[in-house]
């Protein structure tokens, strides 16, 4: 696997090494020893979301005292994955990244602790996994709203389909919740 490390300071691409032939394709989608030595981090815990509908948006979410660091990978379809940095005390506080991550290029995002993360659907019938190094707790979970004027993502689409949790997302000047 190759790292790219991006602006955005623990921020990864994660670029498997792919085997093609005349059946199809083969590549290592993790390895605890690479992760472990080159990030230092542990997953503890393992999600798979499908979304139906195209034009999906689902987030801006992240999880304070037990911080998750994720590894996002689409199995099926296509997403525009974003991250904004809502550490307080980050020199990039409120800076946002996006990649589109798909089954074809097979491209992972790492996203540290002390970031939302969010993604808008791409393809019918997508299909994400992602890893986290902590265990998700409802009771720590927060987010910003995906439209927030001060962050000003280029998402691509007016009228995404949203949850009504997330459409209640205070913008990131209001959230009160934030880590450091």
């Amino acid at each position: 696997m190759v790292f790219e490390e991006q602006a955005l300071k623990g921020v990864y691409i994660v670029n498997p090494i792919i085997f093609y032939d005349e059946r199809g394709s083969f590549f290592e989608s993790f390895k605890d020893n690479e992760f472990e030595n080159k990030l230092n981090c542990k997953f503890v815990q393992d999600n798979e979301v499908f979304s139906e509908k195209v034009n999906t948006l689902r987030g801006l979410h992240y999880q304070i005292e037990n911080p998750q660091a994720k590894l996002i990978h689409v199995v099926s379809g296509a997403i525009k994955d974003v991250i904004v940095d809502v550490r307080l005390n980050s020199k990039t506080f409120g800076e946002s990244f996006s990649i589109n991550l798909d089954h074809k290029n097979h491209k992972m995002l790492f996203i540290p602790g002390g970031f939302a993360h969010g993604y808008l659907v791409l393809k019918k019938n997508t299909i994400v996994q992602y890893k986290c190094t902590n265990y998700y707790n409802p009771k720590l979970e927060y987010g910003i709203r995906w439209d927030d004027p001060d962050i000003n993502i280029n998402w691509g689409i007016n009228s995404p389909i949203i949850s009504q949790k997330d459409s209640k997302l205070p913008f990131l000047k209001d959230q009160k919740m934030l880590p450091r």
